[in-house]
């Protein structure tokens, strides 16, 4: 079981969202209230570093994006997240988060994972 999993599982279908292509979803330094699953498509996170250098990364099906804002209290969003494809995602609030959390610990864990990976996979692709 990975966090997209998990996720889907507690999801009511008002937490599930079709965006179109080009739709966006957040923008950089907007407040951060909730997370995504990617369950249908791709997610473009676009990103500007204190050195004005700009970046992105794409989130396909499966993978997740935007926790910072469950974890830290009054979190702005560090970029923009736009809908690189049709998409369909699951939504999930600080609420459901820590309910997720302390009903099964080991969603923490596959959270963290599933970031580390991006990050992994985000740094060899820059060094490329």
């Amino acid at each position: 079981m990975n966090a997209l999993d998990t996720m889907r599982a507690l999801a009511q279908k008002s937490e599930v969202h079709g965006v179109k292509t080009g739709d966006v979803i957040f923008k950089a330094d907007d407040p951060g209230a909730s997370m995504f699953g990617v369950l249908e498509g791709t997610i473009r996170l676009t990103w500007t570093n204190e050195n004005g250098q700009q970046g992105y990364e794409l989130i396909e099906a499966g993978n997740v994006f935007g926790a910072g804002a469950l974890v830290m209290e009054g979190h702005r969003r560090l970029g923009t997240a736009q809908a690189e494809t049709d998409c369909r995602l699951i939504e999930m609030n600080r609420e459901k988060f820590l309910f997720a959390v302390q009903e099964s610990p080991m969603f923490a864990i596959e959270l963290l994972a599933s970031v580390d990976a991006r990050l992994r996979d985000l740094k060899i692709a820059t060094q490329v």
